[in-house]
């Protein structure tokens, strides 16, 4: 009868710790990036993540963007000559325009990068915020 006592008393911790857990929206967590491709992410030393549970936000992928760029910035080229012995060829700068140019940023996870991550609640999902440091 004591036998019974004590695994009903295992039940009612475990549904209290698992009532508890369900009240909890989401979950931050830290990883390290082990893989690249595929990715994987091993989570505080003991669960690796693939890219199935994985949920990237654009801090940690490559992504296209639009820049503008003034010349009151001071951007400049180089100093480059043409080489030919023309004045029209010697070396000179020219002010760098540019008005909604698409560029990369190249910000994707790479083996050994740290990341906090969010998980989602019953722990399905990992949502990957960002990079420590």
């Amino acid at each position: 009868m004591l036998a019974n006592a004590v695994q009903f008393l295992k039940l009612i911790k475990q549904a209290a710790t698992e009532a508890v857990e369900a009240t909890k929206p989401v979950n931050v967590c830290f990883g390290k990036v082990t893989s690249k491709s595929p990715l994987k992410i091993t989570v505080e030393q003991k669960m690796i993540l693939g890219e199935k549970q994985l949920v990237l936000a654009r801090n940690v992928t490559d992504f296209e963007t639009k820049v503008s760029i003034f010349e009151d910035y001071g951007w400049e080229t180089k100093e480059q000559s043409g080489g030919s012995g023309y004045e029209a060829f010697a070396e000179h700068k020219h002010k760098i325009v540019i008005d909604k140019k698409k560029i990369t940023i190249h910000n994707a996870l790479d083996v050994g990068d740290e990341v906090i991550l969010i998980r989602q609640q019953n722990g399905q999902k990992y949502i990957v915020v960002d990079r420590i440091g």
